[in-house]
C-alpha cells in the first residue's frame, strides 16, 4: 500500500514537472545549455581518448615491444658541413665502413641482453605481372623480422635456414600484393618477377591497418604492399653496397679525407651503409636504455668513432606521444567540467527564481496537505528532468560532433556505451545536486506566509 502511494506521488510529481517545463520552453532550453555543451564535450573527449588509445596500442604492436631501432645516416646528411677551409687546408674526415652485417653478428655475439637482431635492406623497384610493371618495395630481412615486428604470416611459412643460407629466390608478400597480382586466388607456390629475378611465393602476411600518422611519426612502411626476401638473397641477387662498383663517379660526388699534411684521398659519397635499418630486441624492457647506450658505444668504436647512425627507442617515443594526448584529454575534461558546473549553477539559479515565482502555489499545496518532503521531491524532479533533457540533447550533439570531427580532421574517434552512460549519469547528478538548494528553499516556506505572498 505504501509503495503504491509512493508511486502515485512520483507520477504526480513527474506530470507536474513536465507541465512546468513545457510552459517555459525557452527558459528551460537556455537553462540547460551548460549541461548540453558539457555533456557533448564529455562524449567527444572520451571518443577522442578512445581513438588515441587504440592508435597508440596499434602503433605499439607495429613497432614491437622492447625494440631498439638503429638507422644509418647517409653521407650527404652526415657530412654536409664536414669540408671546411682552415688555414688553406681541408678538415680531415674519418672513414667509416657503415652499418653492415658484421655489426649484426657482433651485436648478437657480444651483448647478452639482446634477444634478436633483425636487419633490413630496402629497394624501391617494380614487380612484373602480365607484361605490366607495378611499383613495389623489396625488403631483405632475416627470419626473425616477422616475430620482432609482430607480423603474422597468415598463410604459408617463414624462411627456412636452408633457404637463407643458400640465398634461394623465395619471398613472402603483403596481403595487398596478393590481392593485386593474384585476384581471387592464392599466391602460395606461384612465381612473381621482381625486377629481373623470379621469386617463389612461400607465404602471405596478415593484413594490417597502418595509419598515415604512424607511417610519418614512426617511419613505418605500409607492410601490406611489401615483398620480403631473405637478406642474403637480397645481397647476392639484387644489391650489396659493400661491393665497390667500377662505374665512373659523377662529378662532385666525392669526399676527401686524410690529414692536412698528408696526401688527400677521394672516396665516393652517398649511402655507403650495407643495411638500411637494424631492429634490436632486448630481453627485458628495463634493459632498453642500458642496451641502447652499449650499442651506441660499440657501433661508434666499430665505425672508427664516426657517428653515422641514429638510435631510437620507439616505445619511449610512443609513451611521450601518449602523455601529450593525455594532457590534451585533461584539458578537454576541465573544459567539459566547467561547462557542466556552469550548467548546474544555471539550473540552481532558475529553480530559485521559479521558487520565488511559485511561492503562493507552494503555500496552497502545503495548506491542502503536502509535506516538506513532497515539495522537495517536486522541485528535485523538475531540476533532474531539465538536466536529463539537456544531457540527452548533449549526447546526440556529442555523437554528431565525434563523427564530424573524424570526417573533417581524420582524427579517429571511438564512441562507447560506457561513455554515453557516464555522460547521462553525470547530467542526472548535476540536476540532483544543484536542485537540492532550491528544493529546500521551497520546502522551508511557511504555508500561511506563502499564501499571503504577492
Amino acid at each position: 500500500m505504501i509503495d503504491k502511494i509512493y508511486i502515485e506521488k512520483l507520477k504526480s510529481n513527474f506530470s507536474e514537472a513536465v507541465r512546468v517545463i513545457l510552459a517555459n520552453k525557452i527558459r528551460t532550453l537556455l537553462t540547460s545549455l551548460g549541461i548540453i555543451f558539457g555533456v557533448a564535450a564529455v562524449i567527444t573527449m572520451l571518443a577522442i581518448g578512445n581513438g588515441a588509445e587504440k592508435e597508440i596500442l596499434a602503433q605499439l604492436e607495429l613497432v614491437g615491444v622492447n625494440n631498439i631501432v638503429i638507422t644509418p645516416i647517409p653521407d650527404e646528411k652526415e657530412n654536409e658541413n664536414e669540408e671546411d677551409s682552415e688555414a688553406g687546408g681541408i678538415v680531415a674526415k674519418r672513414f667509416s665502413k657503415g652499418l653492415d652485417m658484421l655489426d649484426v653478428a657482433s651485436i648478437e655475439k657480444n651483448i647478452p641482453s639482446v634477444k634478436t637482431v633483425s636487419p633490413e635492406i630496402v629497394l624501391e623497384t617494380y614487380v612484373i605481372k602480365k607484361g605490366r610493371q607495378s611499383p613495389v618495395k623489396l625488403i631483405g630481412v632475416s627470419s626473425d623480422f616477422f616475430s620482432t615486428s609482430n607480423i603474422t604470416i597468415e598463410s604459408g611459412k617463414n624462411f627456412s635456414n636452408s633457404q637463407i643460407e643458400n640465398s634461394l629466390p623465395v619471398c613472402i608478400i603483403g596481403k595487398k600484393i596478393e590481392k593485386k597480382l593474384f585476384t581471387g586466388e592464392s599466391a602460395l607456390g606461384k612465381q612473381i618477377k621482381v625486377k629481373d629475378v623470379w621469386l617463389q611465393v612461400i607465404g602471405v602476411i596478415e593484413e594490417k591497418f597502418i595509419s598515415e600518422n604512424a607511417q610519418e611519426n614512426l617511419g613505418i612502411r605500409d607492410l601490406n604492399q611489401d615483398v620480403y626476401i631473405p637478406i642474403r638473397t637480397f645481397l647476392v641477387r639484387y644489391k650489396d653496397r659493400k661491393i665497390i662498383s667500377d662505374k665512373p663517379l659523377p662529378e662532385g660526388n666525392v669526399m676527401i679525407f686524410g690529414d692536412q699534411q698528408g696526401p688527400k684521398k677521394k672516396i665516393p659519397r652517398g649511402n655507403y651503409h650495407q643495411i638500411d635499418k637494424l631492429v634490436v630486441q632486448v630481453n627485458n624492457s628495463t634493459e632498453l636504455n642500458a642496451t641502447a647506450d652499449v650499442l651506441s658505444r660499440m657501433l661508434k668504436r666499430r665505425h672508427n668513432d664516426m657517428l653515422d647512425f641514429e638510435i631510437s627507442i620507439p616505445i619511449q617515443l610512443l609513451k611521450q606521444q601518449q602523455k601529450t594526448k593525455q594532457i590534451f584529454n585533461i584539458v578537454l575534461s576541465i573544459i567539459a567540467g566547467i561547462s557542466l558546473l556552469i550548467g548546474g549553477i544555471g539550473i540552481m539559479n532558475i529553480m530559485l527564481a521559479s521558487v520565488l515565482e511559485r511561492t503562493k502555489e507552494i503555500g496552497i499545496i502545503r495548506a491542502i496537505g503536502a509535506t516538506q518532503e513532497d515539495v522537495i521531491l517536486q522541485f528535485l524532479t523538475e531540476s533532474v528532468l531539465v538536466s536529463i533533457g539537456g544531457g540527452i540533447i548533449g549526447i546526440v550533439l556529442g555523437v554528431f560532433a565525434s563523427y564530424i570531427l573524424e570526417i573533417t580532421t581524420g582524427i579517429e574517434t571511438i564512441l562507447s556505451i560506457n561513455s554515453i552512460l557516464l555522460a547521462f549519469i553525470v547530467a542526472t547528478l548535476i540536476g540532483l545536486i544543484f536542485g537540492i538548494a532550491p528544493a529546500k528553499s521551497a520546502a522551508s516556506k511557511s504555508p500561511i506566509e506563502a499564501i499571503r505572498h504577492e
